[in-house]
């Protein structure tokens, strides 16, 4: 199945094919989304008690998704657009006091979603195999958008971006509040399933089908590539 018949919400069943997209490398930018360290690191699990196993192995398919599909195709696409000389950015989470006191109400509600992530420290950093290099624009949020208390709109208008490809976590959470925003804000949106993932498949796949065809276009990295003529 096509990235134009896949991902159908009732909202948009029955309805038209999109056509391709004209994708200009001068307008178009790739955009990763909060690959953090945090996100990947694990305790060791024989150390852990019956409750906090069960946790731990709820949450191995999402490590697995990351290390085996969603870090090698972002580091794919990376490496594409760069040898393409095509905008590479990054947003990730952090706060730029020690105490996180600067944070949105969002990041400071109890429970998993409760972060505190000095901008300087080891777990705010994105994954070192897709971090940014030389002076590729990385902004930093308190918000789970990256267009929402960041400067990344004004960036992205001055480049003269006018379609932003979206890569990262979590695909229903801030994922899907940049490509809402980004959308908002009339810029062309679309998310690579296969740079994406949710605490859970299930997740993944609900938030991809809530947010195509209204919000963005949701294919794979290899359907980009070939939309694009990318090798």
């Amino acid at each position: 199945m096509s990235w134009k018949t896949s991902y159908r919400s009732i909202y948009y069943d029955g309805a038209p094919e999109p056509d391709d997209m004209e994708l200009l490398p001068g307008e178009t930018a790739l955009l990763v989304i909060d690959i953090q360290n945090t996100y990947l690191e694990r305790p060791d699990r024989e150390t852990l008690g019956t409750d906090e196993q069960r946790t731990y192995d709820a949450w191995t398919p999402f490590h697995d998704r990351m290390h085996n599909t969603v870090i090698p195709n972002t580091k794919s696409m990376l490496d594409v657009f760069r040898g393409s000389d095509i905008e590479c950015m990054f947003a990730r989470i952090a706060c730029r006091t020690r105490d996180g006191r600067d944070r949105s109400l969002s990041q400071k509600m109890p429970g998993w979603n409760n972060l505190l992530l000095p901008k300087d420290e080891e777990p705010s950093q994105m994954v070192s195999e897709i971090g940014p290099q030389g002076d590729e624009v990385c902004v930093i949020k308190t918000t789970d958008s990256a267009l929402t208390g960041t400067n990344l709109r004004l960036i992205l208008r001055n480049i003269g971006i006018k379609n932003v490809i979206c890569c990262g976590i979590f695909t229903d959470q801030c994922v899907s509040s940049t490509v809402r925003s980004l959308a908002d804000e009339s810029f062309n949106v679309i998310v690579l399933e296969d740079c994406c993932a949710a605490g859970s498949d299930e997740l993944h796949h609900k938030e991809l089908e809530i947010i195509n065809m209204i919000y963005c276009h949701v294919m794979s990295s290899a359907e980009l590539k070939a939309m694009m003529k990318l090798a």
